[in-house]
């Protein structure tokens, strides 16, 4: 496999920062239970868990979460991890928040860079005249499959919030999609609302009043600083993020002409299997039939634009076994025939001479 391909070795997605399993492994270990089972079980490496540097599969944190619920008899295992963490070790996140300006400033950010901790979750930010809420959508990953970890994110948020504004906010209203029999003391103590378990959401249901509320810690110089950390942060993430479709269309120019751009030729030379590469891509929200198509539609062009690449040849380049099957689909890319499309090219190519 060359050096390209290497680069776009298959990695897990969505991936977390894996803070949340370090908190939960770090408790059994202070209470003398070895986490390194549970590590094993859910198949992940311990450099996962114990290394800040490495990320986690978020469907592994949550698989980590669950089992070490288990073995300390925690129901609440989340909650009681986020009640009890230093949120400095939330890392630059919290930084930005907590040097924004306002409160509608530090929701902005927030929103912005929550997928640097964790990309399976997307936090969204919604106002109108009475009240703005605070709403987790998770992004691949199967939400009934999780409650500790949104447990420990909703309550991390107020704790944030309370800490950057120096208030004892309170939600109106907290909304929460797994159900419990009953809601839990201490939690309705902690939120200060009524909680609403089964809910069709998870969501955070503040005054709209708060938004004009001042940050304690504002430093707009320190923001901008933070924030341009975090945007080359959010950017080598979504770098990351279309790896395997970069490595893909690399490999499909290769494979088209003979008509052998399969997904399973294409998993072949990637070095993966092709139930991997499907998922893959689809997690990237780009299928295989999709980027295969959009592949062929840019050759096409490109190859048109050489004005002596017979059609015929440019068919062969581009899997097409006969010459009405390519025209029919560039007539779909472009509502043009490839000679009509040649054609208008050159005599572009013409007028600007």
């Amino acid at each position: 496999m060359n050096g390209a391909l290497q680069s776009a070795k298959f990695s897990s997605i969505p991936s977390a920062t894996g803070g949340i399993a370090r908190l939960a492994c770090t408790l059994l270990r202070e209470i003398g239970k070895d986490a390194a089972a549970i590590i094993t079980r859910v198949k992940a490496r311990p450099e996962q868990v114990y290394d800040d540097a490495i990320r986690l599969e978020v469907p592994k944190q949550i698989k980590i979460l669950e089992l070490v619920s288990e073995e300390l008899q925690d129901g609440l295992l989340g909650f009681h991890l986020a009640c009890s963490v230093d949120l400095r070790e939330v890392g630059l996140v919290y930084y930005v928040i907590a040097s924004s300006d306002r409160f509608a400033d530090a929701l902005s950010n927030a929103k912005r860079y929550c997928a640097i901790m964790n990309e399976g979750v997307c936090l969204q930010v919604k106002h109108d005249d009475r009240t703005v809420s605070i709403t987790l959508d998770y992004v691949d990953i199967e939400r009934m499959t999780d409650r500790h970890q949104i447990e420990f994110w909703l309550t991390t948020i107020i704790r944030i919030l309370r800490q950057v504004t120096d208030t004892r906010l309170a939600p109106h209203r907290l909304k929460i999609r797994h159900r419990r029999s009953e809601t839990p003391a201490e939690m309705k103590i902690f939120f200060g609302c009524d909680i609403e378990f089964g809910a069709e959401s998870d969501e955070i249901i503040l005054p709209t009043s708060v938004t004009s509320l001042p940050i304690v810690g504002r430093d707009n110089y320190l923001n901008e600083l933070l924030r341009q950390y975090a945007e080359t942060a959010l950017a080598d993430r979504s770098k990351q993020h279309t790896a395997h479709r970069s490595a893909v269309e690399r490999v499909l120019p290769q494979l088209l002409p003979h008509a052998k751009a399969s997904m399973s030729n294409v998993a072949k030379q990637l070095g993966v299997s092709t139930r991997t590469l499907s998922r893959k891509l689809r997690e990237e929200g780009a299928p295989f039939t999709v980027i295969l198509d959009e592949t062929r539609a840019a050759l096409a062009k490109a190859y048109l634009a050489e004005r002596d690449l017979p059609v015929t040849e440019i068919a062969w380049l581009l899997g097409y076994r006969e010459v009405s099957s390519f025209t029919h689909a560039f007539k779909r890319w472009t509502g043009k025939t490839p000679q009509q499309f040649r054609s208008a090219s050159l005599s572009c190519q013409c007028d600007n001479t």
